[in-house]
């Protein structure tokens, strides 16, 4: 039975984001299904052209020396894909890598009309590249993009957009005779391009995919140091959208991050409310591995998703979905709100077990210590890499990610000759 237009109604009140989501993705089957000749075009990865580059330059010889300038170094090619609000997608096109044209008075630079995504392609033990679980980074940036009024789009076709795109560049930028972890990093993106002023959903917008390499940040010596943040500073809140991967959620952190930098601290643990729940280390997912106090049992306890408050990482997601799996009966999988005065009051009950973040960019790092307000909550660390619970976690992620593991979260990319 149909819902009512009051319960519709009711819902919107509830959950908006959520009703907009359905209602574009009902608009997308319904375009499929008409067959008027003026309708606006849904994404369709099947319509991307090629234009290959006249100029191909060549491959840093390591992540390292890639990363070592002040520019991020991309591969050969982007795909661009252009839309409007009457006409809907054009075609998807492949073409050289290079600058985007944008007018001084479009959206993205006045409104924060952007969002992005990012995942890695990796270069597997067997030879052949793998992209880890694109399904959920497709899905994740619709959900950004309704979040702050930039088109919706099946998110297939977005994950058909970046295989093809892996499948130019990958032999190339990531070929077979590279060390057994190396990797791309992939940075989807969808700016609002309109060139009016006012406060307005934009009516044309750019979908565009490129490349890159990204440092290594996962093997912190001697694991990760957290500052707490200041109590003038949120990164996110209920209501907002530190569940969205927006622009919007990274420049106002800065601040904090470098402060914390200058004080010797690798990132920010950002707390919300006057309770002070941990909710992200950076821009990544946090966990924490403790000891309950009634029970004994041990627990892997990270952040909720229920209340919006943090991204819904694909790292974190992983990691709960195996440990659930993996670990039933060994480590309870809870995930909760809980404060730093928990953590301060395991600690000194001796129920710490250790901690760490994940997420695309820092993988899995193990956290050594937290710095909240003048005090240190260390954690213990079974050797320089890491505690037992981390390293399981990353050795279970890596082995599907460079195939060691044959698992249908690792999406293999059919490479085209060069």
């Amino acid at each position: 039975m149909a819902p009512s237009a009051t319960e519709h109604k009711n819902k919107q009140d509830v959950d908006l984001t959520g009703q907009a989501i359905e209602h574009k993705l009902a608009e997308i089957a319904q375009l499929k299904q008409s067959n008027s000749s003026d309708k606006p075009q849904e994404l369709d990865a099947s319509k991307l052209t090629y234009e290959y580059t006249k100029s191909p330059r060549p491959v840093p010889a390591s992540i390292e020396e890639a990363c070592a300038g002040p520019e991020t170094i991309c591969t050969d090619h982007m795909i661009t894909i252009a839309w409007d609000a009457e006409t809907g997608w054009a075609a998807p096109e492949l073409r050289p890598y290079g600058p985007l044209s944008l007018m001084p008075t479009a959206s993205v630079l006045h409104y924060a009309t952007e969002c992005f995504e990012g995942l890695k392609v990796y270069r597997g033990v067997d030879g052949q590249l793998r992209l880890f679980r694109p399904d959920c980074n497709a899905r994740r940036m619709l959900t950004s993009a309704v979040r702050i009024s930039l088109p919706a789009f099946e998110p297939k076709e977005l994950e058909k957009l970046i295989i093809a795109l892996m499948s130019v560049d990958g032999p190339k930028w990531l070929p077979r005779d590279v060390p057994p972890d190396s990797y791309l990093y992939l940075r989807p993106t969808m700016i609002g391009t309109q060139a009016q002023l006012g406060v307005q959903a934009p009516r044309q917008a750019l979908l565009y995919i490129t490349a890159c390499y990204l440092p290594r940040m996962n093997s912190v010596a001697g694991g990760m140091r957290l500052h707490t943040s200041p109590e003038d500073m949120v990164r996110a809140w209920v209501g907002g959208f530190g569940y969205a991967k927006v622009g919007a959620n990274y420049g106002p952190s800065l601040q904090a991050t470098l402060e914390a930098k200058q004080r010797g601290f690798h990132q920010v643990l950002w707390l919300y409310g006057p309770e002070g729940y941990c909710t992200e280390a950076g821009a990544s997912n946090f966990f924490v591995v403790i000891k309950s106090r009634e029970t004994g049992q041990v627990q892997l306890v990270t952040a909720p998703l229920d209340d919006r408050l943090i991204l819904d990482g694909v790292t974190r997601r992983s990691i709960v979905q195996l440990a659930r799996e993996r670990l039933a009966g060994e480590v309870e999988v809870v995930e909760r709100r809980y404060t730093i005065g928990e953590l301060q009051e395991a600690h000194a009950e001796g129920r710490l077990v250790e901690a760490f973040a994940a997420g695309t960019a820092y993988f899995v790092a193990p956290v050594s210590l937290v710095h909240h307000r003048g005090q240190d909550i260390p954690f213990p660390m079974a050797s320089a890499d890491g505690g037992k619970y981390s390293l399981l976690a990353k050795s279970w992620i890596s082995n599907i990610m460079y195939g060691r593991e044959d698992h249908p979260w690792g999406v293999v990319v059919p490479e085209k000759a060069e």
